[in-house]
This record gives structure tokens, sequence and C-alpha cells, in this order.
């Protein structure tokens, strides 16, 4: 058989939602998965260079770990990895990995169940929900544990478009998280927490006014926007071109935007903002993925 698996880049955090809140959209990987006679793992694409091509590769070891919860071993395959996501961009490129290693297995061992079974594993291997948590079930997710684990929901919106610019900055997640305070002040905490539910009502009703005002965040943008130079010029371009909100993906480097129109140009604003500011950057205009990952299974014709 045959083994066909799309995975979408994702947004994490959306501002005030801190690792809890994720978007997928249609920006992804493709994984071919067959057998042959030996592991062997083609690679086109972003990180074509420096990603491994043995057992090492994220892509793998996420299969083989499923395989290892089944009591099986991973068996020889050849994969084919069609990378779209950038490296270290905030558009959960590591997550789409695991994700995808995880679908792939539960198609080669006939599983059929709900996405949401593999929340718990993927979390595990990835380490961060709001990212693998969209890329499994698609469209605005929240998610968040208590003392009997994670809790995830997807959350139905209108069908939106996003600008994304990326600048030619490294950013990563230990470095953002190694600067956010340990404690946060009460009065930051309740706006946060009402940020939060008027963000989720805001997608849900399409109202960009309020998105635009929701989307504001004091727990982890003050702090990484440091990291991104010409942060605040792009924001601020972005606004001027016509967002109604912008936001930090995930740790960053890419920035976010929301509008109900004119994305090329905010996407062009953000671009030539990071360029005056000495950071060339590439730009998607991308559209919410509903569904997360899906998955093709092609029978060998020889078995029937």
């Amino acid at each position: 058989m045959r083994i066909r698996v799309r995975v979408p880049a994702t947004i994490a955090n959306l501002g005030p939602g801190f690792d809890a809140m994720g978007l997928a959209v249609r920006l992804y990987n493709e994984i071919e998965a067959e057998p042959a006679p030996a592991l062997e793992v083609v690679l086109e694409g972003e990180g074509a260079d420096v990603l491994p091509r043995d057992a090492t590769n994220r892509v793998v070891r996420s299969a083989a770990a499923l395989f290892e919860q089944a009591g099986m071993r991973l068996p020889p395959m050849r994969l084919r990895c069609r990378n779209r996501i950038p490296l270290m961009s905030g558009l959960g490129s590591s997550a789409a990995a695991v994700v995808g290693g995880l679908a792939l297995a539960a198609a080669w061992l006939g599983r059929r169940g709900p996405w949401e079974e593999l929340l718990e594993l993927a979390t595990a291997l990835e380490g961060h929900p709001d990212n693998v948590a969209p890329a499994l079930l698609g469209g605005l997710t929240l998610v968040t544990r208590d003392e009997e684990g994670l809790i995830a929901a997807r959350v139905s919106i209108p069908p939106m478009r996003v600008a994304l610019a990326l600048p030619a900055v490294q950013v990563s997640t230990e470095m953002a998280r190694r600067l956010l305070p340990a404690q946060f002040p009460l009065s930051d905490v309740v706006a946060q927490i009402g940020h939060v539910a008027l963000l989720v009502h805001a997608f849900r009703e399409g109202d960009w006014r309020l998105l635009g005002r929701a989307m504001r965040d004091r727990v982890h943008e003050p702090y990484r926007a440091r990291l991104i130079p010409g942060y605040a010029q792009a924001v601020q371009a972005a606004r001027a071109a016509g967002a109604a909100a912008v936001c930090i993906s995930g740790s960053g480097p890419a920035l976010a935007a929301f509008a109900p129109e004119g994305h090329e140009a905010i996407a062009a604003a953000m671009a030539a903002a990071f360029e005056e500011a000495g950071f060339p950057a590439r730009t998607w205009v991308v559209d919410v993925e509903p569904q997360g990952v899906q998955v093709e299974v092609e029978p060998d014709p020889n078995s029937r």
C-alpha cells in the first residue's frame, strides 16, 4: 500500500491564547510512505539540506513511537517528505512532522479512530499542544490540561484568510520561553482571561473590530517582540494596510495578520517594514484549514 499524509501549518497562541489556542492554515507538509526493503527517507523543500534522512528524523521517530505503543517495531518503509512549512518559523514545522508521523503510522496499523486519540502522544513527542491540536483537528482549536489529561475542542469559525510574514531572523522556542517572567500581576491575568474569551467569540462571529481588540496580549508578546527586529514597524505597517489584528505566530519570528480583505497588500506591507529594518521577509496568504491532518491510503492492487 501507499499512504499519503498532508499536515497543515499552525499559528499557535493567537495573542492572548498562550499555550491554549491554535489555528490550522493551508500551508502543508506532505508525506508519502510505502513498504521498502529498508528505511529510506527522501526530503524535498524546506529543511531538505539540514534534516536527518535516517531513523532520527522526527517523522520516523513519531511513527516508530506509535508502533512501539502498539507493541510492534516500525516496519521498513520508504518516506518522501515534501516540506513547505519553514523550520524555526513559529508556524509549527515540528508539530507537522510529529502529527504526520503519527497519522501515517495509524493508517499503516489500520487505525481509523478519531485523531483526538493521538493528542496525548503527539504532545508528549512535540511538547506544545497548541500546535499539535490544530494540526490534528483543524480550524481553531482550544486545548489545555487538567488532572485527567488534555482537553481539546474545535471551534467552528467562518472561512478566513491570513497574511503571514516571516523575516530572516532565527528565534528558538527555548530562547523565546526563557524571556517570559515566572509570575504576572493579577491585573494582567484578569485581562488575559477576558481577552481569550472575547477572542474566541470574535473568531466564531467573524467580528473583525472585536478581533483587533481581543488579540492584544500581556503575557508573552511584549517579551518575544524583542527577538524580532522590525516587529513594531511590521505591525504598524500591517494595520495601516488594513489588518484588523496582528499576532506573533507561536514563538515567532513569523507574524500573522487577520483582515476581511486586502491580504496581499498587508503581507507586502509587513515584508517592506522588515526589509527596511534590514531583514528580508517571505510572505504567504493562506486560508484557514478546517480539516487538520488528512490521510489517503492507496491499497496494493496485487492484494485483491
